[in-house]
């Protein structure tokens, strides 16, 4: 069987990173989108690093297209690129509010709703889209706001195009973790405020990168096209729908 060819965007930490490394482990071969070139760290070869400014259609469109083009063409892509901007109602002024809403819904909607656009011109029968949401979309995120709604609304598209696309053969989920300890938010769970976080999970611990990579490969498995249209939830139990 013919390695899958994988495109992540948002790949030069943090979760994306995990989900690349994940793939590369599994033997794909991998674009890794980052906002500036930078060497590749991942196990096998065929490997390739892919830039743009993803609040540009023009640069998402040229970035899929330079992913595929590299590969040799795509069979999973993965939109992971996301801005957590701080934005509270009764703190900010109109003016920052506004730029939050427009920054944060062209990164975290307008960007995967473009590459989808560009990569369903490449991906074939067999084909996977995995979106990573956030358990925010259902719990809401008063100081995000804007990260809340995008995420909801990336939902509801991932359903969207399941049903669209189906009928290719291209499946289309979303997996929508609750708080994972990335290096972004080390000094947080290692502040007083780290343990309130853990608690709300039962487990009493937070999500690692790679369990997200798990679910992320499993749903971008050939054996996955049934969940088409599903968003897994993996949130250690601390918030259900």
């Amino acid at each position: 069987m013919a390695a899958q060819r994988v495109l992540v965007t948002g790949a030069a930490r943090g979760i994306g990173a995990a989900i690349a490394h994940a793939f590369a482990s599994a033997g794909a071969r991998v674009a890794v989108h980052r906002r500036a070139p930078a060497p590749l760290d991942l196990p096998g070869d065929g490997h390739a690093v892919v830039t743009g400014d993803l609040a540009d259609p023009d640069a998402v469109r040229a970035m899929v297209d330079a992913a595929a083009e590299a590969l040799g063409g795509l069979d999973v892509v993965v939109n992971n690129a996301a801005v957590y901007l701080e934005h509270k109602i009764t703190e900010t002024s109109y003016e920052q509010w506004q730029a939050a809403w427009r920054d944060t819904l062209a990164v975290d909607l307008l960007a995967p709703a473009n590459v989808c656009w560009c990569a369903a011109r490449h991906l074939p029968p067999g084909g996977r889209i995995v979106n990573v949401s956030s358990r925010g979309a259902y719990r809401g995120e008063p100081d995000h706001p804007a990260y809340g709604a995008a995420k909801a609304a990336l939902n509801s598209m991932t359903q969207s195009l399941a049903r669209a696309l189906a009928p290719r053969g291209i499946a289309v989920s979303a997996v929508a973790p609750g708080f994972v300890a990335t290096d972004l938010v080390a000094d947080l769970l290692a502040s007083p405020e780290g343990d309130a976080i853990r608690a709300q999970s039962p487990f009493g611990r937070v999500a690692t990168p790679q369990e997200v990579a798990a679910a992320v490969l499993f749903l971008a498995s050939p054996q996955a096209e049934w969940s088409s249209g599903a968003v897994l939830d993996l949130n250690g139990a601390s918030y259900f729908r």
